[in-house]
């Protein structure tokens, strides 16, 4: 069991549920999954890119990623359907409890001029959406050998019902929010 797994059980739930006033401790909302994402635009042109973006997200999250392939054809971008642009990785269970710490207490800080993410990037059903510049925050990246700076997005879905719900949640995570 990770850490923040254990939090969940000892301090989360219990105040959720004085805030929201469950019933039942199945009530209380809980982190389903972390869908990390990242889109490799240059791999159009360059397959190595995508499988250099899929190994430093494979040292990043400790989970094989996914290829994404194009859903549509886009000319402006030079995008046929079914190309490789990016990967994707789902995480859950233990992985994705241990992914959120190493994100909120280790790379998160590591951000220049970190003020804090911000408090309104919810979807309205109590998921949480973030976006990375730079995978060099996560100190699993050895600066050395990175061959191109690259974001990503994460998500984080919860069984919250309100985005409220969610917010308080994540909060109780160790979340930093932008004051």
């Amino acid at each position: 069991m990770s850490r923040l797994h254990d939090i969940y059980n000892a301090e989360i739930v219990p105040a959720m549920i004085s805030k929201f006033g469950y019933k039942n401790v199945m009530q209380v909302p809980k982190l389903e999954k972390i869908v990390v994402n990242m889109g490799v635009g240059e791999a159009k042109d360059n397959a190595k890119v995508l499988e250099s973006a899929a190994k430093d997200m494979e040292q990043i999250t400790g989970q094989k990623p996914v290829i994404t392939k194009a859903k549509k054809s886009i000319a402006n971008f030079k995008i046929r359907e079914g190309m490789s642009i990016g990967c994707k990785v789902t995480l859950r269970g233990d992985k994705m409890y241990n992914f959120a710490d190493r994100l909120i207490n280790l790379a998160l800080p590591r951000v220049r001029d970190f003020r804090g993410v911000s408090a309104d990037s919810f979807d309205g059903r109590g998921n949480y959406s973030l976006g990375i510049k730079e995978q060099l925050i996560f100190p699993e990246i050895e600066f050395d050998k990175v061959d191109k700076v690259r974001g990503m997005d994460v998500v984080f879905v919860t069984t919250a019902k309100t985005d409220e719900e969610a917010r308080e949640l994540i909060r109780l995570f160790g979340m930093p929010y932008a004051k």
